[in-house]
């Protein structure tokens, strides 16, 4: 496998994931070839994302439009090809926490247990009114290190 820049122990980082969720590969998401377009996946990314905060009760604050999470950057790294009617399992999880953002990483499954794509990404934290950066809540942050320490533990 290649080496992954934001990925020291493989293995180690793979079994600190604990939330995922089933992705089915629908047919417009493949290119000419059968196999996933590589835009597709940040589509998945985002999917995966917005599951993960509503699962940590972070999702609710931006829906009553009092801030939200902008999407910094974001990378992907290509393992192994996907294709049509594949169900998919995507992983995400915390991996640092700044004083406005915190990265996630993801990473995606095939049916076989094949590492398919890792990703990583920075969230930053933006006053919706505001239409700028702001620190983290206290209660985000709370809630970020509460998931940290869980992989820690694992």
């Amino acid at each position: 496998m290649k080496r992954i820049s934001y990925i020291d122990d493989f293995e180690r980082w793979r079994a600190s994931f604990s939330f995922s969720i089933p992705i089915k590969v629908r047919f417009s998401e493949t290119d000419l070839y059968g196999h996933v377009n590589n835009t597709s996946v940040f589509v998945y990314f985002e999917e995966a994302r917005i599951e993960y905060l509503k699962s940590l009760g972070l999702f609710s604050e931006m829906e009553k439009k009092k801030y939200g999470f902008i999407v910094a950057d974001l990378q992907c790294d290509y393992l192994r090809e996907m294709y049509f009617n594949e169900i998919l399992t995507f992983f995400v999880k915390v991996d640092s926490i700044g004083t406005s953002s915190f990265d996630i990483h993801y990473m995606a499954q095939n049916e076989k247990g094949d590492v398919t794509v890792t990703g990583r990404g920075r969230l930053v934290m933006v006053d919706i009114a505001e239409k700028r950066s702001q620190p983290l809540p206290e209660h985000v942050r709370t809630v970020l290190e509460r998931e940290m320490d869980k992989q820690n533990v694992s």
